[in-house]
């Protein structure tokens, strides 16, 4: 785990008060991500699920298709390159990352049902990470896959008004 991630609490530790260290920064991430007006287009919940890893759960409706009749390309990016983001900014507790580069391989179409963006911290530390995501269908086939990497901006995590608990 990169030096600046917050401390890890204690395995099965109960969590009876208000929430500290890790699990604070990982809860203020998914609220900042619910405020994004972004998301108010794109209806989806993240999950942070550990130190450099997590989860994006959304529905892929006929609203998001192209005219093929497919899920168009502007979803397949958004999801991975967030579920890619917060994977690698849960190892960051003081600063907003900013996306620097992103590559998306798409596998196979996307239709209607419900869908999972994983991604995972591949590298990195200080100053530019490297990151991960996949996107798996309701069948649980991966249909796309995306690399990034997310450069620490001087914009403070503690500034924005959705990162909160």
């Amino acid at each position: 785990m990169p030096p600046d991630a917050p401390d890890a609490p204690e395995a099965g530790a109960a969590l009876t008060g208000p929430l500290t260290g890790q699990a604070a920064h990982f809860r203020a991430l998914e609220s900042l991500y619910r405020s994004a007006p972004v998301n108010a287009l794109f209806p989806s919940r993240l999950e942070i699920t550990g130190p450099g890893v997590s989860r994006i759960r959304f529905d892929v409706d006929a609203r998001l298709f192209h005219a093929a009749g497919a899920a168009h390309g502007t979803i397949y990016f958004k999801m991975l390159d967030d579920a890619a983001f917060y994977a690698a900014n849960s190892l960051v507790s003081d600063r907003f990352l900013l996306t620097t580069a992103f590559n998306v391989h798409l596998t196979r179409p996307l239709g209607l049902g419900p869908v999972v963006a994983e991604g995972r911290w591949l590298s990195g530390h200080r100053r530019v990470y490297v990151a991960e995501a996949r996107l798996i269908d309701g069948q649980g086939d991966e249909v796309a896959r995306g690399t990034g990497t997310f450069a620490r901006s001087r914009v403070a995590l503690a500034s924005l008004p959705g990162y909160a608990g």
